[in-house]
């Protein structure tokens, strides 16, 4: 039988991070904590922090599912994390950099050549271009699993425009007033300054040929897209404007927004679209949420799109597992952080592995999202197995495998009172001239007993993140 490292208890004791939760937990009778579940509740519906599933029927929107009971980092345990995940967001964008020039790591023959350059995020409208400051992914989101007391690993990493953060602030605002005694009893380092540091990253990487105070603004596709709370939460938090495609237009050498008071010259756009809306001149000609002209204006250094087009390549699933082949080339140094073993279902013997372990093995697309488009062997049936069999024959490039780890769990309040459940952590790294991450990130966890899924999308909460103050 699988076991699992409970993060809370080890050997029938309370581990050091958590010696703090003892009496609290203790002092929170059943009627206490469904009070204030359902306050937690209530005050996500008040903000209306909620997420779309599309291709379900009915109101697609959802109330997430919240856990108040709160995963903690020991100082020690935090740094280790934060040194390996700035680590791994540098050699990203060293990668990402010299794929769209030089391409030494290619020539080197560390990353195959089809990966990169047949991949379908690999943008050729940028190629032989660097962004100011050499970065091309400016909020790096690396997905961590623990599965024992020094062991984590590295699940994937999310270079695009990952998701997560506003839960990530709103489930501390949301702790912090319903258990204020908590916090002034345990020294918890805080994550409000990420607004800040985001809108100065985002400052960092203005063109040069922004004069003064640059100005910064979040492109979304609209109310109608899953994380429209986000972008408007953001921009709010940022002091930034919140703007669609219909509000931006190009005239001359830059990119120009409609205020009541005349056009207003926009020096940087964190954008919250795809790649192929972005610009419907230079991909996607029939995309209705972007701005004509706007790659021109990019290329020529009239304006910054973070994260830059093209950077989706870094977080393909078989771009993955170079990753610490990166670290060592482009950084000459050993990763701080493990990759979960993989199997790339385009080999051969890697492939002949997987079909004859496909019950015990966790199978992703590899340009997968949302915990759609897996296998998770252990969880399936034999009919699922079979299914996907035959998906993978039919085209074994799209897939890698992985083992089935044994997932930490975290205590977490149930209906029943208080059990284990799976976790896995998303911190939030911010590069521009420098890189940098608040102490924390997003925790999900697998609300059903015994999922090793934990994406919101199937089935999957939220909780507070606490890194211990030294």
């Amino acid at each position: 039988m699988t076991t699992f490292f409970n993060e809370m208890y080890e050997a029938g004791a309370t581990r050091a991070p958590y010696r703090q939760l003892d009496a609290w937990l203790e002092a929170m009778p059943a009627e206490l904590r469904s009070l204030k579940q359902a306050e937690a509740e209530n005050l996500f519906r008040r903000i209306g922090i909620t997420f779309a599933v599309y291709g379900e029927g009915g109101d697609p929107e959802r109330l997430m599912p919240f856990d108040m009971f709160p995963r903690v980092f020991a100082q020690p345990e935090w740094r280790r994390l934060e040194h390996g995940v700035v680590q791994r967001a540098k050699a990203l964008n060293l990668f990402l950099s010299d794929i769209y020039n030089r391409g030494e790591i290619v020539r080197a023959g560390i990353v195959p050549r089809e990966l990169v350059y047949c991949n379908a995020a690999f943008e050729t409208a940028v190629v032989g271009f660097t962004p100011p400051q050499g970065v091309f992914s400016h909020i790096v989101g690396v997905d961590l699993v623990r599965t024992g007391p020094d062991e984590f690993f590295v699940l994937e990493d999310n270079c695009r425009t990952p998701s997560g953060v506003s839960y990530m602030l709103e489930n501390r605002e949301i702790m912090m007033r319903m258990f204020p005694s908590l916090f002034r009893e345990n020294r918890i380092a805080p994550v409000d300054s990420y607004p800040v540091l985001l809108r100065r990253t985002l400052a960092s990487v203005a063109p040069k040929k922004c004069t003064g105070e640059p100005t910064i603004a979040i492109l979304t596709p609209g109310a109608y897209n899953s994380a429209y709370y986000e972008h408007s939460f953001l921009a709010d938090l940022m002091g930034v404007e919140l703007v669609e495609g219909q509000d931006l237009f190009v005239d001359g050498e830059f990119v120009w927004m409609r205020t009541t008071e005349g056009p207003r010259k926009v020096d940087v756009i964190y954008r919250r679209v795809d790649d192929a809306f972005i610009d419907p001149l230079c991909f996607r000609a029939d995309s209705m949420l972007g701005v004509p002209g706007l790659m021109d204006v990019y290329r020529s250094g009239g304006v910054t799109i973070c994260s830059a087009p093209g950077a989706g390549v870094a977080d393909d699933k078989a771009i993955y597992c170079f990753v610490p082949d990166m670290i060592r080339f482009y950084l000459g140094e050993e990763p701080i952080l493990n990759n979960v073993p993989t199997w790339q279902c385009n080999k051969r013997d890697d492939l002949k592995y997987v079909l004859e372990n496909l019950g015990e093995l966790v199978v992703k697309e590899v340009h997968g999202s949302g915990g759609y488009g897996m296998l998770v062997g252990p969880k399936s049936t034999k009919d699922q197995i079979a299914a996907f069999r035959e998906r993978i024959i039919a085209n074994p490039g799209n897939y890698i495998a992985q083992p089935t780890l044994a997932l930490s769990t975290c205590p977490t309040f149930v209906g029943e009172g208080v059990a284990p459940r799976h976790v896995d952590l998303r911190p939030y790294c911010l590069v521009g001239d420098k890189v940098t991450l608040v102490p924390g990130g997003l925790t999900r966890v697998a609300m059903n007993e015994g999922s090793l899924v934990v994406n919101s999308s199937q089935g999957g909460g939220v909780k507070d993140t606490w890194v211990l103050a030294e």
